[in-house]
């Protein structure tokens, strides 16, 4: 699998280095969440008690450098077992000093092919001196749930139990993977069980399935669940925030208004979140008259809107390309005393960028930020990389990606060269700068593709006449499992029918009837 994808970068004047060929569809970053901070030294072998900056240094590095190099005696593909075997029976990798970040480091490149993270993950619990935390043992119950691998799911949540390391956090992660995969009575079942986990039925853990359940559009079961429990287990605050999502969610916003006076009813005060979420319905209605009511009621409650209620109105004023009314927005916030955050300037950025005004989004994120002491994030980065990418200055572009790369807080992602790339087969710099950012993907950042980015290259290769490389792109696409559009069939189709690449026509013929 890996060989096609090294044949076809190869044709676009790309080598890849081969400590990282093996890892290129394991991604190593993180979008929306970060690893936990632990300290450097955290290990089940004892390192030292003392260690000072270079030190740490040091330790940090061999970790990468243990973390990659186990990455690479992965093949992508493989079983459980496989993995299990071929871990197990390596000298070198038997010689890695094991510790739970490491581990933890591992799961999160492997977040998402759940049969590298089993192996890796009964391979490491199998190693003498080591032992998996809770918190470890819960990031592959969610990794097994996400994959709607349910009876290793409960497999290993049996297992946990037998050594009491079921937490609140466990239960919540396997109610949620068991509501998505639509099997609402074994959600319902954890909550039944947690006593034979050593949890109580509470009014967090009541909570848990409540939120589970809402989430995934099942309001009238929750509200069923909660009036059998509430005569012995009492509501919170929380609890009714819950159906107020839950009714906004189905589209039901009288009975969210209700749910307010019930709060009321039970001595809990409505709080920011209770009328953020209302008003977060009103805005994917576009009912800006009733926004506008709640944000003045709000103020009148005592309970002025925060940060994240004006963002939220700002990011759909602009979807809604009223672009001069979501400025307004984040002046009133600012007016208000209401002190921003990374994500209000991300949108603002946004908002900026898309009624065309770059040079006030360019302040924003060199001057506005800063002053107030604020950090880019990744999102900030890749917003202001896509706005001179669409601009065409795609110079500014490099530029922005140069000090992300540089910076300390976050690095590149796959969104974030999805504009550079296809600015790329825009100018038809596809044999140089194309195969550089491929280049940098893969070797430098270890990014894996995802299926907007195959998507992209694939279009992108036929529509510049490389057929044979936007065929191979396919061909790794489907090896991953990801399912290409049919659009994207259709089109790469028609190219190898041109081509007369007849064993190519076949297999994408096949791959469109299962579609």
């Amino acid at each position: 699998m890996t060989y096609h994808l090294q044949k076809c970068l190869k044709n676009t004047r790309i080598i890849l280095k081969p400590s990282v060929s093996c890892t290129l569809f394991h991604s190593s970053s993180e979008t929306w969440s970060h690893a936990p901070s632990c300290s450097p030294i955290e290990s089940s072998h004892s390192v030292g008690a003392s260690l000072d900056g270079q030190q740490i240094q040091c330790v940090d590095s061999i970790r990468q450098s243990d973390v990659d190099l186990l990455i690479r005696r992965v093949r992508v593909g493989s079983s459980v077992d496989e993995v299990f075997q071929v871990l197990t029976q390596d000298d070198v990798c038997n010689s890695v000093l094991l510790s739970h970040t490491l581990v933890d480091k591992l799961l999160r490149r492997f977040k998402d092919d759940w049969k590298s993270a089993l192996g890796v993950f009964r391979w490491a619990g199998s190693c003498p001196g080591y032992e998996h935390t809770p918190e470890l043992y819960s990031m592959m119950v969610d990794i097994l749930g996400k994959a709607k691998q349910m009876d290793r799911m409960w497999e290993l949540l049996e297992e946990m139990n037998k050594h009491h390391f079921v937490t609140s956090d466990t239960v919540a992660k396997a109610m949620r993977r068991f509501a998505g995969a639509e099997q609402w009575e074994d959600a319902v079942k954890i909550f039944d069980k947690l006593g034979t986990f050593g949890l109580e039925k509470n009014t967090e853990t009541m909570n848990l399935l409540l939120d589970t359940l809402c989430k995934e559009y099942k309001v009238e079961h929750a509200r069923e669940i909660y009036l059998q429990l509430k005569s012995h287990i009492a509501p919170n605050a929380h609890t009714f925030n819950i159906f107020i999502n839950g009714w906004c969610k189905v589209n039901r916003v009288e009975e969210a208004h209700w749910t307010l006076q019930e709060m009321k009813g039970h001595g809990c005060r409505p709080c920011v979140i209770s009328y953020s979420t209302i008003i977060q319905f009103y805005c994917r209605q576009y009912s800006y008259s009733k926004i506008y009511e709640l944000l003045d009621e709000m103020q009148a409650q005592g309970c002025p809107p925060n940060v994240v209620t004006y963002t939220t109105v700002m990011c759909y004023l602009t979807k809604s390309q009223e672009f001069e009314e979501a400025i307004q927005i984040a002046e009133r916030m600012k007016t208000a005393g209401c002190k921003p955050d990374t994500h209000f300037y991300n949108a603002l950025i946004h908002t900026l960028r898309q009624a065309g005004r770059v040079e006030e989004a360019v302040h924003v994120f060199e001057v506005e930020m800063p002053r107030n002491g604020l950090t880019p994030n990744t999102s900030t980065y890749n917003t202001m990389i896509a706005m001179f990418c669409y601009h065409r200055q795609e110079e500014k572009a490099f530029d922005i990606l140069g000090k992300m790369e540089n910076s300390k807080h976050c690095k590149p992602d796959v969104q974030t060269f999805y504009p550079l790339l296809k600015s790329c087969f825009r100018t038809g710099n596809i044999d140089s700068c194309l195969s550089q950012l491929l280049d940098d993907m893969v070797n430098m950042h270890h990014l894996s593709f995802d299926l907007s980015t195959y998507t992209l290259l694939i279009h992108g290769f036929c529509r510049s006449n490389k057929c044979v490389q936007a065929y191979q792109m396919f061909e790794e696409m489907i090896s991953q499992e990801m399912k290409p559009k049919y659009t994207t069939c259709r089109l790469l189709l028609a190219e190898v029918e041109l081509h007369n690449m007849r064993e190519a026509a076949e297999k994408i013929e096949d791959v469109m009837k299962k579609l």
